[in-house]
Parts: C-alpha cells; sequence; structure tokens
C-alpha cells in the first residue's frame, strides 16, 4: 500500500524555460524508484511562457504527483526556499530545469539515503548523446579534471572540497529546519548553503552514480557571462567566509594573467616566448582532439577548444575584476546583472 506522504521531494525552480521543462518531466517519469515514493514541485518564478500549462498537461499524464506553484520574480534560490516549505518529503532533493535525471538517479539516492543515511547530498553531471556539439564541448570543460571538474565532484581524488550544487543536491528537512534554505545571493547561493551544511556538522555523501545530465547554456555569449559570474561569486562568498576561498579558487587568474603575459611577451622577446605560446597551444589542442576522437566530432573538437580557455578566462577576469573592487570600493559585486537564469 502507498503511504500518503512521500519520502521525496524533488523541487525544480524555473523562469521561462517550458521547453527544457518537459524533457526534465519526462526524465523524471522514466524513473525506476516506485513513484509512489515521490512529489515532483516545480515552482515558477515569474515565467511569462506557457509553463504553467505545460505542466497542468503533463500532470495528467504521470503517476506520481506533479505540483506546479508560482511566484513573483525573486531569483532560484527563493523559488527552492518556496519548493522546501511545499514539500511533504523529508527529503528535499533539487534538479536544475535545464536538467534531465539518469533513470536511476532517485533511485541511487534513496538507497544511500536509506541504507547508510545523511544529511545531504550531491552528485555528478553529464552531457546526453542527443545533446548539440555545443553543450558536450561545454559539458567536457565543466567536468573535466584539468578545469572545474577535479573541485566539482567529477574525480576519486578532487582538488578542493566538495559542496553540492543545486543541480543535483538533496537535504533532509531535519537539516533545512536547522540550518535554513538557500540565502540572498545571486550567484553561488548553492556553495554558501552547502558551506553552512558543511560547518554544522551534517553527514554530506557524494553520490557517483547520481547522475543529471546538464543541458547548460546554449551560446558562447551566455556561456562567459556565467562563468564570469561565478568569479565574481567566489569572491562575494570568501567575504562572507574566508573558507570558501581555496587557493584552487586563485588559478584561473592566475593563468589568465599569465597567459596576457605570455602573449605581450611573444612580441617583445619572441625567442623566449614563443615556445611557452606554441607548448600552451599544442596541449590545449590535443586535449580538444581527444575529445573530438572520443565523440566522433571534429566539430566538437573545435568547440573546446575555444570553450576551456572562455571558462578559464572568463572565470579569472570576473574574479579580479569582483576582487579589485572590494579592494578599492569596499563593496560587493553581482557581475553581469540580467535573468538568474542566464
Amino acid at each position: 500500500m502507498a503511504p500518503d506522504i512521500p519520502t521525496i521531494s524533488i523541487i525544480t525552480p524555473t523562469f521561462n524555460r517550458a521547453d527544457e521543462l518537459e524533457h526534465l518531466i519526462n526524465s523524471i517519469a522514466k524513473q525506476s524508484l516506485n513513484h509512489y515514493l515521490f512529489e515532483h514541485i516545480i515552482v515558477d518564478d515569474g515565467s511569462t511562457d506557457n509553463s504553467e500549462e505545460l505542466i497542468s498537461n503533463k500532470s495528467s499524464e504521470v503517476d506520481f504527483d506533479l505540483r506546479y506553484i508560482s511566484q513573483d520574480n525573486r531569483g532560484p534560490g527563493a523559488a527552492r526556499n518556496a519548493g522546501m516549505e511545499e514539500g511533504r518529503g523529508e527529503l528535499f532533493v533539487f534538479i536544475d530545469s535545464d536538467c534531465e535525471a539518469r533513470e536511476d538517479w532517485l533511485a541511487t539516492i534513496y538507497e544511500e539515503y536509506t541504507l547508510t543515511g545523511f544529511d545531504a547530498c550531491g552528485g555528478p553531471d553529464a552531457s546526453k548523446d542527443d545533446f548539440t556539439p555545443l553543450q558536450k564541448a561545454i559539458d567536457f570543460s565543466m567536468t573535466s579534471f584539468i578545469t572545474t571538474g577535479g573541485m566539482r565532484g567529477h574525480s576519486d581524488k578532487p582538488l578542493a572540497k566538495f559542496y553540492p550544487r543545486s543541480h543535483n543536491m538533496g537535504m533532509t528537512r531535519k537539516l533545512y529546519k536547522k540550518v535554513g534554505g538557500f540565502g540572498g545571493l545571486r550567484h553561488g547561493q548553492d556553495i554558501e548553503l552547502s558551506h553552512r551544511i558543511i560547518k554544522s556538522g551534517a553527514k554530506v555523501a557524494y553520490l557517483s552514480d547520481a547522475i543529471v545530465y546538464h543541458r547548460r547554456r546554449t551560446s558562447l555569449l551566455r556561456f562567459f557571462k556565467q562563468v564570469f559570474n561565478w568569479g565574481v561569486a567566489r569572491v562575494n562568498l570568501s567575504k562572507i567566509d574566508k573558507e570558501m576561498l581555496e587557493p584552487i579558487h586563485v588559478i584561473p587568474s592566475l593563468v589568465t594573467v599569465l597567459g596576457i603575459g605570455v602573449i605581450i611577451g611573444s612580441t617583445v622577446s619572441p625567442n623566449i616566448f614563443l615556445p611557452i605560446l606554441f607548448t600552451g597551444f599544442g596541449l590545449l589542442l590535443f586535449i580538444s582532439a581527444s575529445v573530438g576522437v572520443r565523440q566522433n566530432s571534429l566539430f566538437t573538437a573545435c568547440l573546446v577548444s575555444l570553450i576551456i580557455p572562455i571558462q578559464i578566462v572568463g572565470y579569472g577576469i570576473g574574479f579580479l575584476l569582483a576582487l579589485m573592487r572590494s579592494l578599492v570600493k569596499k563593496e560587493s559585486w553581482v557581475g553581469f546583472s540580467g535573468s538568474y537564469y542566464r
């Protein structure tokens, strides 16, 4: 007999992403975990598209409780908090509207939760075969050990402390009542919450098999703005608690400054700096080619050779500008201030 109250409340914030929501809901409908064990709450953060109509139609097609909540545009953190207030489960699990869940995603989380127990959890993200070459290239850059994968839960030996991220994250109702929900930062809300969770002494589990497929941004400009804002966010996070700034977070800025120095130096002292420049390009091309072979796509390889520098330089510049603004003007900065969801 099915319980009256689900064990898991899946929570998704959304804003004008009806096209992506359909992929997400379809993936939840295919979950191998018994569907009576979970509910899915989608919190609309002031959309003007047909999200409400889509969710209403889908709710009559699926065999689990799919609920729609609407609020004025206040950002994804506030939307997730609203979802937790409405959720009935003892475990809150977050997945973003531009993600899809692997079929055993919830089953993996549920098994770990019921067998060994945890207070909070997080898992990795990946790409699917039907993603565009650009999405696959961004996914590689985001999950590779040589970029951010070494500190985002894509390695058995992470380079920095693992913080669950909101695109694939969970916490118990009990822990939510203890540490609170997502804060008011424009960017980096999930890291700040994860930091509070870790400092509280909570048991945090990294579930390597709890995989979601992340569609990510769909243009180079959007991706640049996103990683730029992450660099800005890291400075803002360090002002809240210095423990949220580790040496590895400064590396993209150092690489950016050194890269600019090598390019300038190549025009002044080519005998010294050109070999360094060519070595750097050679390494980038080698990495890109290996991805192209793995994906069987020359186009993806070419995109990777663009995406990796964009990620490193975008983050590095955002970090440096936010740091200088903080030191000179003694104030925080939000970076690109368009939609939270861009």
